[in-house]
């Protein structure tokens, strides 16, 4: 289902555990890791797609996560046309993405990432909130720095930081006491990924 412009719609996830590291899973039998996402499908509203993919991708039900925040507008990028299907190309464009902030309320055993027999990830990790770009695909990147952006003034306040506060620390010690986000480096997507995204565009 594409848009008159070309453009997939799209559901992004950005999953919080207690401490505001978030989710990053790593592609299925690649070195690629991203956030879960997902195309919508044709008479889905953005949020009934979040939690069909949220199922389908981790394995966690609505009951799970709490909804914090989501983008305002569609985000959108281009896919080079060397990871799209041949007979995609001259008409699909990209991906347009809400994305969705979500704290989990659950527990991490209640992440199951088969819980599918067509799995997304076969690994995953809790990260900081600026998550390392580098590792990301490359055209997916701004997008994932326009929505972490975007979402970053709804983060929950951290639980040891009111601590801090209740103890009657100083503001400043409090915050320089607290994790600082930063960006890091890893390894770009290999040709493994390239084959992957060949097969299909739903999550390129």
């Amino acid at each position: 289902m594409l848009d008159r412009d070309g453009f997939r719609p799209n559901v992004g996830i950005i999953l919080l555990n207690q401490k505001n590291q978030v989710f990053w899973g790593k592609r299925i039998r690649t070195h690629s890791w991203q956030f879960p996402q997902g195309g919508i499908d044709r008479g889905e509203t953005p949020e009934q797609a979040m939690i069909r993919e949220l199922h389908e991708e981790i394995g966690l039900q609505r009951e799970h996560v709490r909804i914090v925040a989501r983008t305002r507008d569609w985000l959108r990028y281009e896919v080079p046309d060397r990871f799209i299907r041949r007979d995609s190309r001259g008409f699909y464009k990209g991906q347009k993405q809400i994305w969705f902030m979500l704290q989990l309320v659950g527990q991490d055993w209640d992440l199951n990432l088969r819980a599918t027999d067509h799995p997304e990830f076969d690994a995953w990790r809790w990260n900081d909130y600026w998550v390392p770009l580098e590792a990301v695909v490359e055209f997916k990147r701004e997008v994932y720095v326009t929505a972490l952006t975007e979402l970053a003034r709804y983060l929950p306040r951290n639980e040891h930081r009111n601590r801090f506060l209740r103890h009657g620390i100083r503001h400043q010690d409090a915050i320089a006491a607290s994790d600082v986000p930063s960006i890091a480096c890893d390894s770009a997507p290999n040709a493994a990924e390239e084959d992957r995204i060949n097969q299909g565009n739903e999550h390129a």
